[in-house]
């Protein structure tokens, strides 16, 4: 397993890549075959967690989505260790203006080192920057890791469950009308 330490992990949440072979920037549509290499290597349970369903291969139309954003109304990060994509998070804009939808996966050989948590605070800082003021996030009940990385993040929220399935709503900025 790898592990990543603390000034590792400030490192890629700076965008500093001294000393470290981790590095977190915007998704590039060049970075399709990458994205395809690292949900292959995702374990069931993951892309489970993720996808709700187990999905197992990505299309040319989805790939061209999730890979080709605006910086704005659509961001996505990708957290990199040697090359490769190791994490990525997401937000799309929704109808309602003010808020985003946010989403993660982070390669079943680095959770639980603080990659969701760093993706999270990237994508608030820029969701802030492009006047959205609330993340909302659907979670499986049982994915205790990522429930907890949206809790561990300190906005306000609020929470529903509806049968498997928990919707959260984070109040990452102000709200606009």
């Amino acid at each position: 397993m790898t592990v990543i330490d603390t000034e590792t992990l400030a490192a890629c949440a700076d965008g500093r890549r001294a000393n470290t072979d981790f590095g977190v920037r915007p998704i590039e549509p060049t970075d399709a075959a990458a994205l395809v290499r690292f949900h292959g290597h995702l374990s069931g349970r993951s892309i489970q967690l993720r996808y709700f369903y187990s999905h197992l291969k990505l299309q040319p139309a989805e790939l061209a989505h999730l890979t080709c954003v605006d910086g704005f109304n659509r961001v996505a990060y990708v957290v990199e260790h040697d090359g490769e994509i190791i994490a990525v998070g997401r937000y799309d804009r929704l109808e309602d203006f003010c808020s985003a939808e946010v989403a993660f996966v982070v390669a079943d050989e680095f959770q639980h080192h603080g990659l969701g948590s760093l993706l999270l605070e990237r994508l608030a800082e820029t969701a802030k920057r492009a006047g959205i003021g609330e993340f909302k996030a659907s979670v499986l009940a049982e994915n205790s890791t990522m429930l907890a990385v949206f809790h561990g993040a300190g906005f306000p929220m609020t929470q529903s469950r509806t049968l498997d399935v928990v919707e959260l709503v984070m109040q990452i900025g102000p709200r606009c009308f």
